[in-house]
């Protein structure tokens, strides 16, 4: 359905974005000239060009999504609207998030970047798993704090630790300049891959055509249902959009690994949430009679997690023949690090992200938002999208397979930066960018930035909820989600 021509534009590339990214998708040429681009510039602020990844990303997914209504209704592609004041509130839609008014917790206090005797390295510890086994790893008590762990890793070699904990379950990468990245195998072998990949699955089979599509608001993936099998951030994101958009979406979760209530709240918005032991018989009865019936597998574990449960990609396929699977992970599942376990951050520390974005003292940075995330899940929704459009043509069960690490070499490799000092500046970089013919300063609300207009307030079993409205949008298409989360694995495992 796709390759990689044309992909790697390198760091001269100055076309359109949005159209080189629909053409990984396998999209139609032509149709990206349905999407305008409106509202404040100068968002998301950053060395590298986090903005223009982040509105590429909503751009693609809102465009799959119109794309798939015009294949249900029999009509045109309906125009799709990118405002850049929504997008970047999205972006940070777990900040902006409140439940009764409280803030969402941040990292952990073991979670972030710490000096060693070589250098610098980046740990996450946000589950209490996460934390036991870091500590572990290093020889620490279990009630250790940050003075503890900084004292530590001081005298210790950052990539001697990153291999420590790795090995031990948990999660630390050092530090590394671009350069570095580029010399070590994982980062190689990122670089001889494309930004996804959505192929066919198996044995073909007949087009699967869901029935005409009416109504307001226009939802494309009404009467779809999407199987959930994700973590923080970019998979539940991802099954966000796809809830938005109109799909049943049922998130299954283990019963010993519960979701942080923040990012629940965040997250969880059009969704239900169940929760089966797949390692019991009863749980896994009960999971083959969701799949009987779904039209959508989505993963987000580390590769090869799940496949004693029989959810590899071709045994779903094998006992579901037509369905879609959207598998993510953090590093590939390709490479010595295919098998690693990943977030947002520990890309951002390990592929030369926070050097390009440190401090004048030197100090690593990170990125505005955690956009890598963000963007891999918009574009694994546009992904699904896509594969529904194409197996309602064609038949075939679809695999859809992304990287944060891809979507990272997207970001630094390939979309053009700006100049140093021009940050602010953002008219000669949407012209780079390939934007300024598609840019309408009015195709949505006004170039003044307020991101208090793009929240809205809803009474929920968690709480009263402040969050980000969504910023996929496209003529007639929907503006909110229809139902706010559930409490974290309250639902029953079954299809509505």
């Amino acid at each position: 359905m796709n390759d990689d021509a044309g992909y790697r534009g390198g760091a001269g590339y100055r076309g359109d974005t949005a159209a080189l990214v629909w053409a990984a998708l396998g999209g139609p040429a032509g149709l990206t000239g349905r999407v305008r681009y409106g509202g404040a510039r100068g968002l998301l602020p950053a060395r590298l060009p986090v903005m223009d990844l982040a509105r590429t990303a909503v751009a693609v997914c809102a465009l799959a999504g119109a794309e798939l209504a015009a294949t249900r209704t029999g009509g045109p592609v309906p125009a799709v609207t990118v405002d850049n004041g929504a997008v970047a509130t999205a972006f940070l839609s777990e900040r902006h998030l409140r439940i009764d008014g409280r803030a969402p917790t941040a990292f952990a206090p073991l979670s972030g970047f710490w000096h060693t005797a070589d250098g610098r390295l980046r740990t996450h510890a946000n589950y209490p798993h996460h934390r036991d086994r870091l500590l572990a790893a290093l020889g620490l008590p279990g009630d250790a704090g940050p003075e503890a762990l900084a004292a530590e890793l001081a005298g210790r070699s950052a990539k001697d630790v990153e291999e420590t904990v790795y090995a031990a379950g948990g999660l630390a990468v050092a530090v590394r300049d671009a350069k570095e990245w580029a010399a070590h195998p994982q980062g190689a072998a990122v670089a001889r891959r494309p930004l996804l990949t959505l192929a066919p699955l198996g044995t073909a089979t007949p087009p699967v055509r869901p029935p005409g599509l009416a109504g307001d608001p226009l939802l494309p993936a009404a009467g779809l249902r999407v199987l959930d099998l994700t973590r923080v951030l970019a998979g539940p994101v991802a099954t966000r959009t796809l809830a938005l958009l109109g799909a049943d979406v049922l998130r299954i979760d283990a019963p010993g690994l519960p979701e942080s209530r923040d990012t629940h709240g965040d997250t969880g918005f059009g969704k239900r949430s169940a929760v089966l032991d797949l390692g019991a018989r009863a749980g896994r009865a009960s999971f083959e009679e969701l799949l009987a019936l779904a039209d959508v597998v989505v993963t987000g574990y580390r590769p090869g997690a799940l496949d004693r449960f029989g959810l590899a990609p071709e045994a779903l396929a094998e006992r579901r023949p037509g369905i879609v699977v959207a598998r993510l992970s953090a590093w590939g599942d390709y490479g010595p690090w295919g098998d690693r376990r990943g977030f947002d951050s520990l890309v951002q520390a390990a592929t030369g992200i926070a050097v390009t974005e440190a401090a004048a003292d030197g100090a690593p940075g990170v990125l505005p938002a955690q956009a890598l995330d963000h963007a891999t899940g918009y574009l694994l929704a546009a992904a699904v999208l896509r594969a529904l459009t194409e197996r309602s043509r064609t038949g075939g069960s679809r695999l859809a397979t992304l990287a944060l690490t891809q979507t990272a070499a997207l970001l630094t490799d390939v979309l053009p930066r700006r100049a140093p000092g021009t940050e602010g500046a953002a008219d000669a970089y949407d012209q780079e960018a390939g934007l300024s013919d598609a840019y309408d300063p009015e195709a949505r609300l006004s170039d003044a930035y307020d991101p208090e207009v793009r929240l809205a307030d809803v009474d929920s079993p968690m709480g009263r909820l402040r969050h980000a409205l969504p910023p996929v949008s496209f003529a007639d298409g929907p503006v909110n989600w229809s139902r706010p989360p559930s409490n974290w694995g309250s639902d029953a495992p079954e299809w509505w």
